[in-house]
């Protein structure tokens, strides 16, 4: 059975960083593109990053651009995602998620979920 545990989230000042770490059981990771997805305080879930299946294709949401940066160690079946630059609008619950494709970024394309990871950003 496919699995995946989120880890890393906390409470951090602004302007710090934290690392999320996103490990899978019960799959090949090199078969499975991910998406970082965030839940903010009553809103929507929003994708924030994904990565292929090999780690050659990123992208991010303009509001993370240049201060996220997802990577991936299929060695050990585990997606980062680093955060740099914490801003108190980036506080919410981080889930990832993994898709049986090359490369996806759509919240539907996404079929195993974790169950995320809090963090929160204040001072």
């Amino acid at each position: 059975q496919l699995q995946l545990v989120e880890s890393g989230g906390g409470l951090v000042q602004p302007g710090g960083s934290l690392r999320l770490s996103c490990e899978g059981a019960g799959f090949t990771s090199e078969d499975y593109a991910i998406g970082w997805f965030h839940q903010a305080p009553e809103k929507e879930r929003e994708v924030v990053s994904c990565i292929s299946s090999s780690g050659g294709s990123r992208s991010y949401v303009d509001s993370v651009r240049g201060r996220f940066t997802v990577s991936r160690d299929n060695a050990k079946n585990t997606v980062y995602l680093q955060m740099n630059s914490l801003k108190p609008e980036d506080t919410g619950v981080y889930y990832c998620a993994a898709a049986r494709a090359v490369y996806v970024c759509e919240e539907g394309d996404f079929r195993y979920w974790g169950r995320g990871t809090q963090v929160t950003v204040s001072s």
